[in-house]
């Protein structure tokens, strides 16, 4: 069993929350359409329809620059109890054929399907069962990605969609990812890919090229992780009750505020709905750290770790407006405020995906 091959597989809904509302919405069909806050409200995308990609417009861009691109968008507001709800269903068809499977978001898991419930020989069977079950049950598609291991099945994922299905077979995974641009490689944020541009590492074969001590040298403890990806390594296994290691809350405003009064009654709504959260899931926690984002885009964070775990509204709101008062405010105004704990007591707090609008 040790030597085994592992059979991963990488569901990802085709623009999920997007198609979610094209799909409730006979008008969104077919027009370039977001989920997320509008230009008024100095909202940010939240989902882009791939009708909205076309221009340019993906995932955490401005609304205000998302107009910019497509004059004619179309906004939806988020519906989160919708997109979770229909992500439970997706669960439900997973366990048909696995116990082994893990969430990373709403709208996308790893299932590992080296034994499946059914005693289907292949893995690509597996995954079109399952492609197949989430059409007829949700009317969305969902692309997938077959591998040896989560990596290479989440790569596996992104080239065919929408609505695709792409298998990268043992004998073919080192040849894969040599072929691979930098920039598209998963885990390889911009900055790094421009980094390695500059180092003349361009692709998977360039990064293969290069020894475990110079990658740790120029990137430190990544250098491990690039060292293996261009390998076609990946020695992570399927969990199937991640750790959750924090509970947050945030929102943006549609105005700066630079009163205190109105900054403080904000952390307070803020605090209610991270500790609404919290009670939900029965969980407590040891350190809270408070986001700023101000007028100017500089972001800062700052923590308070206590002696004994919180979970109660007061507790939370008292530190919270302690840490506040460690922050220099001057005069300048404010875009965002963030909530989160950590240190959570709760070791069985399954990851979900939380709104943060």
């Amino acid at each position: 069993m040790a030597n085994q091959i592992r059979k991963i597989i990488h569901i990802d809904m085709d623009a999920f929350y997007a198609s979610v509302e094209q799909r409730d919405n006979p008008k969104y069909r077919g027009k370039p359409l977001v989920v997320g806050g509008s230009p008024n409200q100095r909202g940010v995308v939240a989902a882009a329809s791939y009708e909205a990609r076309k221009f340019g417009i993906h995932s955490a861009m401005p609304s205000k620059l998302a107009v910019a691109k497509c004059p004619n968008l179309i906004f939806a507001e988020p519906r989160f109890d919708i997109y979770r709800a229909i992500s439970v269903q997706i669960h439900d068809i997973f366990r048909g054929y696995t116990d082994t499977f893990e969430p990373v978001a709403l709208d996308e898991a790893y299932l590992d399907v080296t034994e499946n419930k059914q005693g289907l020989p292949y893995a690509s069977t597996v995954a079109r069962h399952i492609r197949a079950e989430i059409f007829q049950d949700t009317n969305l598609t969902a692309s997938a990605g077959i591998s040896i291991n989560k990596f290479l099945a989440k790569m596996a994922s992104s080239m065919n969609k929408p609505n695709g299905m792409t298998v990268i077979l043992p004998d073919d995974a080192e040849t894969f990812v040599e072929a691979l641009p930098i920039k598209k490689i998963h885990g390889i944020g911009k900055v790094t890919a421009a980094k390695m541009h500059d180092l003349n590492i361009k692709t998977g074969a360039d990064l293969k090229a290069r020894s475990l001590e110079f990658l740790v040298r120029q990137f430190g403890k990544a250098g491990n992780y690039y060292y293996n990806i261009a390998r076609a390594r990946d020695d992570r296994a399927v969990e199937a009750n991640r750790i959750r290691k924090s509970i947050g809350a945030e929102n943006s405003f549609a105005q700066d505020l630079s009163d205190k009064t109105a900054i403080l009654q904000e952390l307070e709504q803020i605090a209610r709905t991270l500790h609404k959260r919290i009670d939900k899931h029965q969980a407590a926690g040891r350190t809270l750290t408070l986001k700023v984002k101000f007028s100017d885009y500089q972001q800062i964070t700052r923590s308070r770790t206590l002696v004994n775990s919180i979970n109660s509204l007061d507790r939370i709101i008292t530190e919270a407006k302690a840490v506040l008062e460690g922050i220099e405010l001057s005069e300048r105004s404010i875009r965002l405020l963030g909530l989160s704990l950590s240190n959570l007591d709760n070791p069985t707090y399954k990851v979900i995906q939380l709104s943060l609008f």
